[in-house]
């Protein structure tokens, strides 16, 4: 599935990283602990999270994830959208609870990491 397919999945808006939304995202995972997230080793992984913060896209860079979704109306500051440009990441942000984001999303046949 291309990201582009992810946005309109889950009628999201997409903060930055326009220009790659054409590449393909084979599994998710969902998580707020990024002590986890960094325990995975897998290509082509999209992120869902509730956690907005800097350490999110730093796992996100360390974990070669090139999506990240901000969901339960999370907000991105100027710092994770820059860092999030910096190292080639989209960044997505979703009304949606992490439950509905992941039913969307599975429901449309992107499979879990797990």
């Amino acid at each position: 599935m291309i990201i582009s397919d992810i946005v309109e999945i889950l009628k999201a808006d997409v903060i930055c990283g326009h220009e790659y939304l054409n590449r393909e995202v084979k599994n998710v995972v969902a998580s707020d602990l990024m002590s986890d997230v960094l325990t995975i080793n897998s290509d082509q992984l999209l992120l869902l999270t509730g956690l907005s913060n800097i350490q999110t896209i730093r796992t996100a860079e360390m974990s070669d994830i090139q999506c990240v979704v901000l969901v339960r109306n999370k907000k991105a500051s100027p710092e994770i959208i820059d860092l999030a440009e910096e190292n080639g990441i989209v960044l997505i942000e979703c009304e949606h609870s992490t439950y509905k984001s992941c039913g969307l999303l599975f429901q449309e046949g992107l499979k879990s990491i797990y």
